[in-house]
């Protein structure tokens, strides 16, 4: 209580993914320059393609962008001078390569590789019930479908900002528009699926 006022609650700081890839990029120049090279390469190829599938639309193009992304990398990784902003560089060329690829068809993809059961919690481990581990599937389901039918400029920034963990100035960065339009459109997309699952 401050000056008999309560003192307004805290506010928990939105969900970060955890971040190693600004120390393999620190790792680059040392001894194990190679090795961290390899890791960086690896994991920036699940990054990579999540995300590239997202945009691209299409799996070949997706694969094709993940491929430039990856060789940008391996040819950039050592001048990155901010290892802390790898992940929002990489998206930022991964957008650009499907920009550069994409084809001339209009139908999305009917799969979201970073929101399938793959990367989906293990519902098994949570309970042992038959029914509640079917009542989740089908709740993932609910979910994906209801993610799917956003347009693609809010599932763009909600897959960022909600799946990817980026700050709303990364989410600006990669795609080219305003920290508050970021807000505006990962608002309105959190409103689309609330009421696409009620």
């Amino acid at each position: 209580m401050v000056n008999g006022r309560s003192s307004p609650p805290t506010v928990p700081a939105p969900h970060r993914v955890p971040d190693h890839y600004a120390e393999l990029i620190e790792q680059l120049h040392g001894k194990k320059g190679d090795e961290a090279m390899e890791h960086l390469l690896m994991d920036a190829q699940a990054l990579a393609y999540r995300f590239s599938l997202l945009v691209c639309g299409h799996p070949q193009d997706a694969e094709d962008a993940m491929q430039d992304a990856l060789l940008q990398t391996y040819k950039n990784a050592r001048r990155i001078r901010q290892p802390g902003g790898f992940r929002t560089w990489l998206y930022r060329t991964v957008k650009n390569a499907c920009l550069m690829s994409r084809r001339t068809k209009v139908d999305e993809p009917a799969r979201l590789g970073s929101l399938d059961a793959e990367d989906a919690p293990d519902v098994a481990s949570g309970s042992p019930d038959p029914e509640a581990q079917s009542a989740a599937a089908d709740e993932r389901r609910r979910f994906q479908t209801a993610f799917r039918q956003l347009p693609k400029p809010y599932r763009l920034v909600a897959f960022l900002r909600d799946v990817e963990g980026l700050s709303t100035r990364e989410v600006a960065d990669v795609v080219g528009i305003t920290e508050a339009n970021v807000k505006q459109r990962l608002h309105r997309a959190r409103l689309m699926l609330k009421e696409a699952l009620s």
